[in-house]
C-alpha cells in the first residue's frame, strides 16, 4: 500500500495489458447462445489482424467495424455485443474508451464475412480475438446484424493513424504501461503539479523502478514531456541517494536510450530485466530521478511565472481544454492556419513545447477542432523535434489548391495533472453530461463538504468552467433553475456570485462573493449545466460585408414594420411620419458555421415569438449586434437584429442543408454551412441618419449574450473601417477580431481611417 500522501502523475500507453474498468451491462440476446469458447489467436494469425470503421454516416470515432482476417474483410455480428466489447475494439483502433455501440447496422451493412458472432469480452482484454465466441468465421448471422462502436473522441497515447487502418500486433512480453514520477515527501499534502520524483513504470499491476545507469537529459526530456512539462532541469541526486538507499528498489527498466524527441518512454531503446526476480541489477542501485520546469499556466512561483516565455506567434484555437485546439501561426501580423499535410506528433510536440505544455499526445487532421478562418500559412511542416519553435521547422508555404480550411491541423498535448475534477461535480441529471453543480468546501474545522451554488448571474461562460473542469467537453446550457432535477442529497448553498471570463480551468480561479448573498438560495434554483463533447462556432464572412456595404437613404413609409423591431435610431420616433427618410448603413452577412455541432437556437419551436409584419419566427431575441463605433470606442450608431430564422443558405460540396424556415421548420445552421442575410432585407443595417461624418469602426458581433454554446466565442466580433464624409462611405480592412496581433490591432484601433494597407505579408 503506498502512502496517502503520494500523488499519482499517469500516462497510458496503447501498448500492454489494459485494466480497465468500464460501466455497462451485458445486452442479453434474444436468441438461444451457443455454447462459446475462447480462441486465443497464433502469434502470426495476430500479426495479420487489421480493423477500421466503415459505413455512413459516420464520423472518425465511430462507424461500422471490419476485422481484417486471412487475407478479407469482414464484420461482426451485434449478437451478446455489449459496451465491454467496444472498449476492447476502440482500444484497438487507436481510442481511449468506448462510448456506446450500434446494433442492426445503423451504419448500413457490410460485405464478405461475418467473422466473429456471440462475442462477450469482459472488457480488459488485449485483442476482441482472445474474447469467448462462436470461433473465426462460425456465424449464424447477416450483415443485416452488423455490430458497430461509438468510441470516445481522445486518442491514446503515441497513437498514429496510418490510413485509417489499425493493426493490432502481439507485443513483447515486457512493456511500459503507466508512468509516473513519485515525488520524495516529507508533508501530508504536496501542491501540484508534481515537477520532481522518482520515475516509476507499471507493470503486472505494481510499481518498479528505472535504473539511472547512463540516464542522460534527454531521457528526462521525454518523461517531462509525458508528465505535461516542456522542460526537464538538473536533479541534487544528492538528496533523493539518502532516500533511495534506504529504499527496497525494484528494477523493470535498466536502460533507457532517448532521443529526446520521443512523445512516450515506450518509443525509446529500453533493456528489461528478463530475470525471475524484479529486483535485477543496478550498478550503483540508484532509479531514475527526473525534474521538471512547468509552464507558466501550471507554475506556482510568480516571479519564475514572468521569465518563462511562452510563444506570441503560435497559439490554439477551439478546444476544449488547456493545451488543446487548431494550430494557428501568425504572419505579417495576420493569424492563419497550418495544412495537415504530413502531420505528426514530433511536429505536434514542438507546438506543444512552446505553447507552456508537454510532449504532444496527438496530432489532430481534417479540422478536428473546427476549421480557421483568413490564411493558410503553413504547409508540410516537417520537424526534427527539437526545434524551439514551429517556425524553426521545413516547412512549404501555401496556395489556394495546395490547402483548404478542411485541413486545418490541430494538437492535444499533454498537460500536468491538477486534480481540478476533484473539486467539482454535477448531479442529478438524466446522463453525466448534465446535473445541478457541486463544489467541494473547506470548512474551518479542516473538514469538508459538498454543496450548491447559486444561479443567480449563471451563465454559459460560468457552465464552460465547469464542463472543461470535469473533463465534459463545451458548455450547451448553464441553467439558473434546476427545480426539474432531482436525485442529489445535497441541498445547501454555499457559493454565491460566482463570475468567469470562461477561460479559466477550475470554479476556484473564477470570482464570487466572500460573504454568501443569493436571493433564491434554496436548491431549486441551484446553478446547473449540461455539456456536450461537440459545438458549434460562428463567424461572419468579413470580406462580404467589405463588399456589400452602402448607403440609402429609405423614405419613411417603407420603415413602418423596421421601426416595430426597433431596428432605428431612437430620434425616429421624433420623425413626421410617414414623411422624410432614414438613412441607413446597409451590407449583406453571411455566417458561417465551422465547428463540429450544428449551431441552434437555445430556446425550442413553443419558445419562438410569431411576428406577423415579417411573416416569420423569431428563436433568439438577439443574434446580432450592428454598431458604429468611434475611433475611441464610443458608440455612435447601433442597430440590432433578432433572428429571422436560422437556415442553411448554402454549405459546401457533399453538404446537404439540413434547416429551412418554410412551414414552421426548424431552425438551425448545419456544420459546413451558412446563413446569408443580404443586404435588402429589413434591420439589416445601421441607421446613421444622426452620424457624423469623420472615421468609424464598423462593428458586427454574432451570438453576442453567448446564448448558445460555441467552441470559440473570440472569433464572433468583426471589425471595419470606416470613412463618412456625409454623403458617401469607405468600407475596408474588414477582418474577425482576432485575426490580427495585438500591435496590429491597437494601430486599426487608433487609426482607423489611415489603416488601409498597413498590412504587410
Amino acid at each position: 500500500m503506498e502512502p496517502s500522501h503520494l500523488w499519482r502523475c499517469t500516462v497510458t500507453l496503447l501498448l500492454g495489458v489494459w485494466s480497465m474498468s468500464c460501466m455497462g451491462q451485458t445486452t442479453p440476446s434474444t436468441q438461444t447462445t451457443p455454447t462459446v469458447k475462447t480462441t486465443p489467436p497464433p502469434t502470426q494469425q495476430s500479426n495479420r489482424l487489421k480493423f477500421r470503421l466503415a459505413g455512413y454516416p459516420r464520423k472518425h470515432n465511430e462507424g461500422r467495424v471490419e476485422v481484417f482476417y486471412k487475407g478479407e474483410w469482414g464484420t461482426i455480428c451485434d449478437d451478446d455485443f455489449s459496451l465491454f466489447n467496444a472498449h476492447v475494439l476502440c482500444r484497438q483502433l487507436g481510442f481511449v474508451s468506448a462510448t456506446g455501440w450500434t446494433h442492426s447496422a445503423k451504419y448500413g451493412k457490410g460485405t464478405g464475412k461475418i467473422w466473429l458472432d456471440n462475442v462477450q469480452c469482459t472488457g480488459s482484454e488485449t485483442s476482441i480475438s482472445v474474447c469467448k465466441s462462436r470461433g473465426w468465421g462460425n456465424s449464424d448471422c447477416t450483415h443485416d446484424e452488423d455490430a458497430g462502436v461509438v468510441c470516445k473522441d481522445e486518442r491514446l497515447p503515441g497513437y498514429v493513424d496510418t490510413d485509417n487502418v489499425i493493426e493490432h500486433l502481439q507485443v513483447d512480453e515486457y512493456h511500459i504501461e503507466e508512468v509516473r514520477l513519485r515525488p520524495v515527501v516529507t508533508t501530508a499534502k504536496r501542491r501540484l503539479p508534481v515537477t520532481e520524483g522518482v520515475v516509476e513504470v507499471r507493470y503486472k499491476n505494481t510499481w518498479a523502478q528505472v535504473c539511472d545507469r547512463g540516464w542522460t537529459p534527454k531521457n528526462s526530456r521525454v518523461i517531462c514531456g509525458m508528465m505535461g512539462f516542456p522542460h526537464e532541469r538538473k536533479v541534487n541526486k544528492n538528496f533523493y541517494r539518502l532516500y533511495t538507499e534506504r529504499q527496497k528498489n525494484h528494477f523493470l527498466v535498466h536502460s533507457v536510450a532517448c532521443l529526446g524527441t520521443e512523445v512516450h518512454l515506450a518509443a525509446c531503446p529500453l533493456q528489461f530485466n528478463k530475470g525471475n526476480s524484479t529486483e535485477g541489477s543496478c550498478e550503483d542501485g540508484l532509479p531514475a530521478v527526473v525534474s521538471c520546469i512547468a509552464g507558466p499556466l501550471y507554475t506556482h512561483n510568480a516571479a519564475l511565472r514572468k521569465k518563462l516565455k511562452v510563444s506570441k506567434t503560435v497559439r490554439l484555437k477551439g478546444g476544449t481544454h488547456a493545451g488543446e485546439g487548431r494550430v494557428e501561426v501568425m504572419k505579417g501580423g495576420v493569424w492563419g492556419t497550418v495544412c495537415d499535410d504530413r502531420w505528426n506528433l514530433q511536429t505536434a510536440s514542438v507546438v506543444c513545447r512552446e505553447l507552456g505544455f508537454g510532449s504532444a499526445k496527438e496530432a489532430l487532421t481534417g479540422a478536428r477542432m473546427g476549421q480557421g478562418m483568413g490564411p493558410i500559412h503553413m504547409n508540410e511542416v516537417q520537424c526534427a523535434g527539437t526545434e524551439r519553435s514551429i517556425w524553426g521547422c521545413h516547412f512549404k508555404n501555401i496556395t489556394e489548391e495546395d490547402c483548404q480550411h478542411t485541413e486545418d491541423a490541430s494538437v492535444r498535448c499533454n498537460t500536468p495533472y491538477m486534480a481540478y475534477e476533484k473539486a467539482v461535480r454535477i448531479g442529478g441529471g438524466r446522463s453525466r453530461y448534465e446535473g445541478r453543480v457541486e463544489v467541494l468546501q473547506a470548512l474551518p474545522n479542516g473538514t469538508q463538504r459538498w454543496g450548491l451554488l447559486c444561479g443567480d448571474g449563471w451563465g454559459t461562460p460560468e457552465a464552460m468552467v465547469v464542463c472543461r473542469q470535469l473533463g465534459l467537453g463545451y458548455a450547451n446550457h448553464g441553467l439558473k433553475e434546476t427545480w426539474y432535477w432531482d436525485g442529489s442529497n445535497v441541498t445547501d448553498m454555499v457559493w454565491s456570485g460566482v463570475k468567469c471570463t470562461g477561460n479559466e480551468m477550475s470554479l476556484s480561479q473564477c470570482q464570487r462573493h466572500k460573504v454568501f448573498n443569493c436571493q433564491k438560495s434554496s436548491a431549486r434554483f441551484a446553478a446547473g449545466v449540461i455539456c456536450s463533447e461537440t459545438a458549434s462556432d460562428l463567424v461572419l464572412n468579413a470580406t462580404l460585408v467589405q463588399q456589400t456595404t452602402y448607403i440609402e437613404d429609405r423614405p419613411l413609409h417603407m420603415l413602418y414594420c423596421a421601426a416595430e423591431e426597433d431596428c432605428l435610431s431612437k430620434t425616429a420616433a421624433q420623425a413626421n411620419w410617414p414623411y422624410g427618410h432614414r438613412r441607413l448603413l446597409r451590407f449583406s452577412s453571411q455566417i458561417h458555421n465551422v465547428g463540429r455541432a450544428d449551431f441552434r437556437p437555445r430556446l425550442g419551436r413553443h419558445s419562438w415569438v410569431w411576428h406577423a409584419c415579417h411573416g416569420h419566427y423569431h428563436s433568439m431575441d438577439i443574434f446580432t449586434h450592428y454598431d458604429l463605433l468611434s475611433t475611441n470606442g464610443t458608440k455612435m450608431a447601433e442597430g440590432h437584429k433578432a433572428s429571422f430564422c436560422l437556415e442553411d443558405s448554402e454549405c459546401q460540396e457533399g453538404i446537404s442543408k439540413r434547416y429551412e424556415c418554410a412551414n414552421f421548420g426548424e431552425q438551425g445552421i448545419t456544420v459546413g454551412c451558412w446563413d446569408l442575410y443580404r443586404h435588402d432585407i429589413d434591420c439589416q443595417w445601421i441607421d446613421i441618419t444622426d452620424v457624423k461624418p469623420g472615421n468609424y469602426i464598423l462593428q458586427v458581433v454574432i451570438n453576442p449574450n453567448q446564448e448558445v454554446s460555441e467552441m470559440d466565442y473570440t472569433n464572433n466580433a468583426m471589425k471595419c473601417s470606416c470613412k463618412y464624409d456625409g454623403h458617401r462611405i469607405w468600407v475596408h480592412s474588414c477582418h474577425i477580431g482576432d485575426a490580427f496581433s495585438e500591435e496590429v490591432e491597437r494601430k486599426f484601433e487608433k487609426y482607423p481611417g489611415q489603416f488601409n494597407n498597413q498590412i504587410t505579408n
